[in-house]
């Protein structure tokens, strides 16, 4: 592999991180912060992906944005809904959601399983035209992608060091405690996952028009990606401030995208993938159990080795 191929390769590796590392921060909100393991964001992926796509072909493409995260505000109500006031398990309300959202979303997409964006006027094309006279003009497509990560990570580190983001934080820390200190637990879980949700939405939506379409499996299994970068970049800036742990889970994004990258550029099988990113999951969230049991297994296998000695003696 050549030097200008290693970079091409490492520049969309950064690109899809950095685009799909808002899901990963929406995870970072939801799963580790308030203790809710969503399993609605592949659809509401694939949602804010359909309603960015159809509000851009209707020749807006900045308000493409808002709606986008507004449908992903939605998706987070519904199933915030059902695990607050109607009983149900939040695994399985997800599931429900994200069952629910695939008819939604071929209804976004007027019935259609492919929305073509190749003549559409997008963020990504506007921002191309900002650079064309500098420069950058042929990074439009990162320059967005950091924007986008860059700002995200800001609202969310501010958000969580709010009254309300510690009062989130809280209640995926203690529930019991934060209903006895008078803070409505129903609240700051719906809330959570509007917040959460809404980077889901911007995410499907920034993906989709730098893919300029949308197919109705763009989400599926990105939950499964997203978890698999959390746990990565929980490995490597998993402690310190609100900021480090945010930037350390984009950085998460990043690396299994260059993984992924890799793969197929050693010609690994595109349904081999999946497997690949089970296999990521697994590994980052056994790692730190199996290294904790280390030094245990190290004594028992000194201690067998011992006793051999002495039987042969």
């Amino acid at each position: 592999m050549d030097l200008l191929t290693a970079l091409s390769l490492g520049q969309t590796a950064l690109e899809l991180g950095l685009i799909c590392g808002l899901t990963v921060l929406a995870l970072f909100l939801s799963y580790s912060m308030l203790n809710v393991c969503d399993l609605s964001t592949d659809g509401c992926f694939t949602l804010g992906a359909a309603v960015g796509a159809v509000v851009a072909i209707a020749g807006h493409p900045l308000l493409s944005i808002p709606a986008a995260m507004l449908a992903g505000v939605c998706s987070g109500f519904i199933t915030a809904l059902l695990q607050t006031r109607l009983g149900v398990d939040s695994l399985l309300s997800g599931i429900i959601v994200n069952t629910a959202l695939y008819s939604v979303n071929i209804a976004v997409m007027g019935g259609s399983s492919l929305l073509n964006m190749n003549k559409t006027e997008t963020v990504f094309t506007m921002m191309r035209e900002l650079l064309r006279d500098t420069p950058l003009a042929g990074q439009y497509t990162l320059a967005v992608a950091l924007i986008a990560a860059a700002l995200v990570v800001g609202l969310l580190v501010a958000f969580l060091n709010t009254r309300l983001g510690l009062a989130i934080r809280a209640t995926g820390d203690n529930p019991d405690m934060v209903r006895a200190s008078s803070i409505n637990p129903v609240f700051t879980t719906t809330v959570g996952l509007c917040a959460a949700n809404a980077f889901t939405g911007l995410s499907g939506c920034l993906l989709a028009q730098s893919q300029k379409q949308v197919e109705i499996n763009i989400g599926q299994g990105i939950v499964t990606i997203a978890l698999a970068s959390l746990l990565i970049g929980r490995a490597f800036l998993g402690k310190g401030s609100i900021l480090t742990r945010a930037v350390g889970v984009v950085l998460g994004s990043f690396v299994f995208r260059l993984v992924y990258a890799i793969a197929l550029r050693f010609d690994m099988p595109a349904f081999m993938l999946k497997l690949v990113s089970s296999v990521i999951v697994i590994i980052a969230i056994s790692g730190p159990y199996l290294k904790g049991r280390l030094p245990m297994l190290r004594r028992r296998l000194t201690a067998g080795r011992g006793g051999s000695g002495r039987r042969g003696a």
